[in-house]
């Protein structure tokens, strides 16, 4: 749509050059329409004698129809890189706007209104719209009566109000006396002409007018008018519904980006909403006619800003070290890739993972002050290295109210300042200071020896298990935050037992359920340090709800708990605030790792397949399905007629038939047996989505499956390769992703959805 611009959007759009309309049709002019004669009415306008042939015919009506007030419509502008467009607000919350400006009428008060599920606010005066949750520049907004598109836009734009007001008080002119033919001229250079109830132009002056040009087909470029948003095409919706039934907070990967197109986590989060809208209206339609469910808020948590704002100043040194070659390339790995290495880097992981609890306990707090009557519950999904972070805040929060004591700077000065007869009066084994003096030990030499060091001086299982623990409790972990290496063999997980055995002499901790087996390389010793299973240096914030489920998208989570050292999570694990998790992936995203591979290791489990929002499987797998059934069957057809002809050809020849032993053939046998294993096969095939989701997962998600894998479309099944970076992006648009979120969040509230007619 091209426009002509002020700074505050008062002019008027430029015009497009033959869009002469009569009936919403730009293209058709009405010199090309075959009417009576006497239905043209004689020139009036000496000033454009060539014109009025093409423009003066009257409604088909012979008695005018009364003047009615025409009804507003309230749209708002939304810019997107330097391209603006007008988009409507819904009905409910164009009256909402409408009313309040009619409140406030020509009083100075400016009134806010609360539009877009609250998501924005609206101050009247100001004619401004402010998003509530997230940072982003406000925008105009308008009161709309009169539209004008040209023959190149695509949509009508609104005029300006001002403008608009003129435009009505002609048009109320000529509909009360009659007048029609009237041109109105305005300063800024438009002129606008009203032929007939059902025809006005507006010309624009394009260039210098010289002394000749007289007609204004020939000085100007017209665009078509239209009056009340009922007259032009325009896709309107109702509103969404006040009752907010669940919150999900959405943290996005790395970059600034979260599509193809380059849009913000908001833009994606706002395609997210609208799919889950669309899909109650059709899924739970008879839920939401008898008012039992409402909707499900979703919010953008944004941490990419604050780690590359000015408050850490990490861009200005990465540019500064950054080669000027292939600047474009470079400047998008800066902003994007370097992510990953920064929250593997303890000073920007501890940047990132601030900045997303607090943005999240600030979303939390936000809306339950907007929304004071929500009692609904709170789920977090998380994008790519978004979900790794929402991951490592899961296992490190605490489900009692006492935060995770840590040793502070001053406790660790202390401790540096122990002696070991101090250190074994606090264990009450004081009668060892003398043997282990004896062999030269002091806390640090200690903190370094093995169970069988102590127990060649003869110290018993239980005491050395207490002084090792309380050691290496105490001291290693600052030697850990400086970079100290931790061998496996050199720091052994304690068991379930001795941790059972020493909880009287240790403070209460939450117990490790990831387990690793031992490796020539290092391991981090994660339950030796209190914490769950993110980096050991890293102080995790408490969130302040406790999430009912996490949804993990194309996550990277399993690759990074390899890297880590861990082999295998214990079936008991669970997150300490949080009891379901769903590992969402695309099978071409490069990005996603599978998780229920590290819980079940001894059983080969396909994924689950997540249903199509259409109820049904896509067809190219459907034909793929029934291509690999076909095969097995033809296979075991073979297999079965070869075992016949050998049979056949090992017999000696006979002139009849095979007698028949216990009223069966051999044909008959073979037969059988050759349907049964067909049967078995089928059967095998088609219990995968029966039999699955009976196997016992662990406790992570409640026992129940964790792997989900969207259906690849046809188009993307031709190469994988091709749809990777795209299959790694696809999840904000997917309504199959949808569903399955909003089938777990209402199936928690006993609202079962239906399957619409195709």
């Amino acid at each position: 749509m091209s426009h002509t611009h002020s700074e505050e959007g008062a002019s008027l759009p430029q015009a497009a050059p033959n869009a002469l309309d009569l009936n919403d049709n730009p293209t058709q002019t009405a010199a090309t329409v075959h009417t009576p004669d006497h239905q043209v009415l004689p020139v009036v306008n000496e000033a454009f004698p060539s014109s009025t042939s093409s423009f003066e015919i009257l409604d088909m009506e012979s008695v005018p129809a009364p003047y009615k007030e025409v009804h507003p419509h309230w749209f708002f502008c939304q810019r997107v890189e330097d391209k603006r467009s007008w988009l409507p607000f819904s009905r409910e919350d164009s009256h909402k706007l409408e009313h309040a400006c009619k409140a406030v009428g020509g009083t100075q008060e400016d009134v806010v209104v609360a539009v877009d599920g609250e998501r924005y606010d609206i101050h009247i005066k100001e004619r401004k719209r402010y998003a509530v949750y997230w940072d982003q520049a406000p925008t105009e907004v308008r009161r709309c009566t009169w539209f004008c598109k040209g023959d190149k836009d695509t949509r009508f734009m609104p005029y300006p109000e001002d403008f608009s007001e003129h435009l009505e008080e002609a048009y109320k002119t000529a509909v009360t006396l009659g007048k029609w033919k009237t041109k109105l001229e305005f300063p800024t250079g438009e002129t606008v002409i009203l032929h007939n109830p059902k025809l006005i132009m507006q010309y624009q002056t394009i260039g210098l007018q010289d002394d000749w040009v007289s007609t204004p087909s020939e000085q100007t470029r017209p665009q078509t008018l239209k009056r009340g948003v009922d007259n032009i095409s325009v896709d309107i919706l109702d509103g969404e519904p006040e009752q907010v039934d669940h919150l999900v907070f959405m943290v996005h990967g790395i970059g600034p980006a979260c599509d193809l197109r380059f849009r913000s986590i908001i833009q994606c989060v706002n395609d997210f909403r609208n799919a889950s809208l669309s899909l109650l209206a059709s899924h739970y339609k008879l839920a939401q006619q008898d008012g039992k469910i409402g909707r499900v808020e979703f919010l953008p948590v944004n941490w990419h800003s604050a780690l590359h704002g000015d408050a850490t100043g990490v861009d200005e040194d990465i540019q500064r070290i950054t080669l000027p070659s292939i600047s474009r390339l470079r400047h998008f790995t800066n902003d994007t890739l370097l992510d990953l290495f920064f929250y593997n880097s303890p000073t920007y992981c501890q940047t990132i993972v601030d900045t997303v609890a607090s943005e999240l306990n600030r979303l939390h707090t936000l809306f339950k002050q907007r929304h004071t009557a929500f009692n609904g519950a709170v789920s977090v999904v998380g994008h790519s290295l978004g979900s790794l972070i929402l991951f490592d805040l899961l296992t490190n929060q605490r489900n009692h109210s006492e935060p995770r004591k840590r040793l502070a700077s001053d406790e660790h000065q202390r401790l540096d300042c122990d002696t070991l007869e101090d250190t074994l009066t606090i264990l009450g084994l004081q009668q060892y200071l003398a043997t282990l003096q004896a062999e030269s030990l002091d806390l640090e030499s200690l903190a370094l020896c093995q169970e069988s060091d102590l127990k060649d001086l003869g110290i018993p299982l239980g005491h050395r298990k207490k002084i090792l623990n309380y050691v290496r409790r105490k001291r290693l972990p600052e030697h850990y935050k400086t970079g100290a290496a931790c061998l496996a063999s050199g720091l052994q997980v304690p068991s379930q037992a001795t941790s059972d055995q020493d909880s009287n002499q240790s403070s209460t901790t939450h117990q490790s359920q990831f387990n690793r087996t031992h490796s020539v390389t290092s391991a981090v010793d994660y339950e030796y340090f209190n914490v769950g299973i993110g980096q050991v240096s890293i102080d995790y914030p408490r969130l302040a709800f406790h999430p009912q489920t996490f949804f993990a998208f194309g996550s990277p989570i399993g690759m990074f708990l390899t890297v880590r050292g861990l082999k295998y999570i214990d079936p008991n694990y669970c997150f300490p605030t949080c009891k379901s998790f769903y590992n969402i992936y695309h099978p071409f995203d490069p990005v996603a790792y599978r998780i229920e591979p590290m819980i079940v290791t001894d059983v080969d489990l396909e994924p689950m397949l997540i249903p199509h929002h259409k109820g049904r499987k896509r067809m190219h797998l459907e034909l793929k399905d029934s291509l690999s059934r076909m095969s097995i069957d033809l296979k075991n057809n073979v297999l079965g007629s070869l075992r016949m002809a050998w049979q056949s050809f090992a017999r000696l020849p006979v002139a009849s038939l095979p007698p028949v032993v216990e009223g069966e053939t051999p044909t008959q046998t073979n037969f059988q047996e050759t349907l049964g294993a067909c049967e078995e096969t089928n059967s095998a095939g088609s219990a995968v989505q029966t039999e699955q989701p009976e196997i016992k997962m662990g406790m992570l998600n409640g026992g129940r499956r964790i792997d989900y894998v969207l259906q690849e479309k046809p188009i993307e099944s031709f190469n994988e390769y091709l749809f990777a970076i795209q299959s790694h992006l696809c999840y904000w648009e997917s309504e199959d992703t949808t569903l399955l979120l909003l089938k777990e969040i209402y199936d928690k509230l006993g609202v079962t959805f239906e399957q619409p007619q195709q």
